[in-house]
């Protein structure tokens, strides 16, 4: 049974580097021929709070003007970059006006470094801190096609425009299956921005970084928009069934899908004789959720008869738990049955709950690897001798218990006999 527990940040990213070096012979489902260029847009915040000045003796407007300008003379050739403001145009009282306040400052696209450059040194701090819509804004910007699509958050404090919440702005987001991924930079922030800039980060799968100096702000964008650039497993979206009969078919490859707190969802696999299928799961906790909690990951017949179970529980808060599942189907007596697959069933389920209050639409991310490679043939392979089920495992301890058994009632009864001689 393969079992990881990770933070949300890194675990999504493992799991995929886990798909691409594990899986070779696996592609994602409906990849593309030829790969896209990744697309980044950087999402500045110019509200008035940009003025102050505590970051290396300077504004923090300042620290990130310098940022960007190293930024973008950094930027590779193959990414298309944008820019989008928040807060930078209107500097009055009218909250509804100042809601709305965000723009697309340079388009995606091929960059002109010194187009870019020009445009950012035009910016002042002035208005209000509109998260929600400049997120939502930003999404629309990157939208189309299937190549890989980041949004970088830079600002100093959390959202000023209520009830339309950042945190929820980003779960919907998730939940259109887009594989966008929301990056958020908190400039010297507060305790209440940290815990909205990693809500933000966390429903996405993305990253939340604390910066205090330019040098670090600098550093950590060129690092997210080189991240983009690097070819990565995209998960395919899917949606799982309330019964296997209904399931979706899958093929070798990563899958994204959406469960509500204690729902059920199920796939389907087919296997051949002589193959082995492995499947893996992990469910992220994008929001607060109870202590107890718990995942499980099935395989099970068409007519309803368990095969093999992965299962892992825990208490205390995590971001993403983890666990999976190894099936080896006996090769076939008669070659008439060796093209004849075996549908297996995967069933994914949950025990998370949710205290009154949080929200659960829409349900939490999940990530489902697949992969059908050749079963093993030889004895160092533990699933050789069929330990995936378990049934030899414990067979070999309790023959393993016999024997010490009847060794330590023998040296017994030598210890004794030598005794009573004495």
């Amino acid at each position: 049974m393969i079992i990881r527990r990770r933070p949300a940040a890194r675990a999504m990213v493992l799991l995929a580097a886990l798909a691409a070096g594990l899986f070779p012979a696996a592609v994602a489902a409906d990849e593309p021929a030829a790969e896209e260029t990744p697309k980044v847009e950087l999402v500045l915040d110019v509200s008035g709070s940009m003025r102050a000045r505590d970051i290396d003796g300077k504004s923090r407007m300042a620290a990130a003007k310098q940022a960007f300008n190293e930024v973008l003379d950094a930027v590779p050739e193959e990414v298309r970059l944008g820019i989008r403001t928040l807060g930078a145009d209107y500097a009055g009282d009218d909250r509804k006006r100042g809601c709305k306040d965000t723009r697309q400052l340079y388009p995606v696209g091929p960059l002109d470094r010194t187009e870019a450059k020009t445009a950012v040194a035009t910016l002042a701090p002035t208005g209000w801190t509109p998260i929600g819509p400049a997120l939502l804004g930003a999404a629309d910007d990157l939208e189309g096609g299937d190549a890989t699509r980041r949004i970088v958050l830079i600002t100093d404090g959390e959202d000023t425009c209520a009830p339309l919440d950042p945190c929820e702005v980003a779960r919907q987001i998730a939940a259109k299956g887009i594989h966008l991924t929301i990056d958020t930079l908190g400039l010297v922030p507060d305790a209440k921005t940290r815990d909205q800039l990693r809500c933000i980060a966390e429903a996405t799968g993305g990253t939340y970084t604390s910066v205090q100096h330019t040098d670090e702000l600098s550093d950590r964008v060129s690092q997210l928009v080189d991240r983009a650039a690097d070819p990565v497993v995209t998960p395919v979206a899917t949606e799982g069934a309330k019964r296997c009969a209904d399931a979706p078919q899958l093929k070798p490859g990563l899958y994204s899908d959406r469960e509500k707190f204690g729902e059920h969802r199920w796939y389907r696999v087919d296997v051949l004789p002589g193959q082995e299928l492995r499947a893996s799961v992990s469910v992220a906790a994008d929001r607060a959720v109870n202590n107890d909690y718990g995942i499980l990951l099935r395989a099970v017949t068409v007519r309803g008869r368990e095969i093999v179970r992965g299962s892992e529980a825990g208490t205390g808060r995590t971001d993403v738990i983890s666990t999976g599942l190894r099936y080896p189907k006996a090769p076939a007596d008669d070659a008439d049955e060796e093209s004849t697959a075996e549908t297996v069933c995967l069933q994914v389920a949950n025990a998370f709950s949710a205290a009154p209050g949080v929200k659960t639409e829409p349900g939490l991310p999940l990530e489902l690897a697949v992969d059908v490679v050749d079963g093993p043939d030889t004895a160092s392979d533990v699933a050789f001798f069929g330990l995936g089920r378990g049934w030899w495992f414990l067979g070999a301890l309790t023959l393993t218990g016999l024997l010490a058994g009847l060794l330590w009632g023998w040296i017994s009864r030598w210890r004794f006999a030598v005794w009573r001689t004495n």
